[in-house]
């Protein structure tokens, strides 16, 4: 539900002042990370920051290599928006943004070279492993990019290979060869301009009001990794700058608690 005129124009007029939640404008909302919510998936994750939440499930299947990478697994990262999570969302075919939403989430993962897809390769131009990531909006407050990230990431650290039996088939009965080849930690983080102003972790009526958001994701080294743009207005190079700094210092706590979770998880 698009929020009024008035509500927008005063959160541009005090947005230099102070937010709706008393948060300043670099500081994220509460967030909370739990694993093993998905009982039948090979790796799963809820993650909520604020009042957004996700849910990530990672499924794995034998399939044929793509032609061009005949010796590497692949991977694939879809996003449903369900209409309970938001007045906004209706059922039917994918929405654009939840298609741009499995895009950045997946150029995070891909382009850091987080997941080692050779050593998924079981038979070369035959059979390799296909990851399924599966992002869920369970309830919509803004940041999706940022939750989704860190859901799939998490679900994909506690994510066990499934053990293929003789036969060839997959065995289903809680049988592992091992863990997925995590070689690091991509993590999104997201800021927008309101009133010419950096804002970030947007809840979603801050989310309206922006007039460009961008979204930086590192690695542990604090290298950039992936990068997105949206929104109509254009930035400069001090703000893109100053985004990409909120996203190296908010993305070194946001790992640590995904390391945490994870931890204790396989505890």
């Amino acid at each position: 539900m698009t929020i009024l005129y008035q509500n927008k124009q005063y959160i541009r007029d005090n947005i230099t002042k102070k937010r709706d939640d008393e948060r300043s404008n670099d500081e994220f909302r509460k967030i909370t990370i739990e694993t093993g919510v998905i009982g039948r998936a090979e790796g799963s994750a809820r993650v909520k920051i604020g009042d957004t939440e996700i849910i990530a499930g990672i499924k794995m299947d034998i399939g044929k290599p793509f032609p061009d990478s005949p010796a590497e697994g692949v991977i694939m990262v879809n996003s449903e928006f369900s209409a309970l999570a938001s007045p906004d969302f209706e059922n039917g075919p994918p929405r654009e943004d939840s298609i741009e939403l499995s895009r950045v989430v997946d150029r995070g993962i891909r382009e850091s070279k987080t997941l080692d897809v050779e050593k998924l390769c079981v038979e070369e131009g035959e059979k390799v492993w296909m990851v399924f990531i599966d992002i869920t909006i369970v309830n919509h407050d803004g940041n999706l990019i940022d939750a989704a990230g860190i859901g799939a990431i998490t679900a994909l650290l506690t994510a066990q290979i499934p053990k293929i039996d003789k036969d060839g088939t997959i065995n289903r009965d809680g049988k592992f060869e091992g863990a997925l080849p995590i070689r690091d930690i991509p993590v999104p983080i997201t800021s927008g301009l309101i009133n010419n102003t950096i804002v970030t972790d947007m809840n979603k009526n801050e989310t309206e009001c922006a007039e460009a958001i961008f979204t930086v994701a590192t690695i542990k080294n604090e290298n950039y990794c992936a990068m997105q743009k949206a929104g109509p207005s254009e930035m400069t190079d001090e703000q893109m700058l100053k985004i990409s700094e909120i996203a190296q210092k908010e993305s070194k706590k946001i790992r640590s608690a995904i390391e945490a979770a994870v931890k204790k998880h396989k505890a």
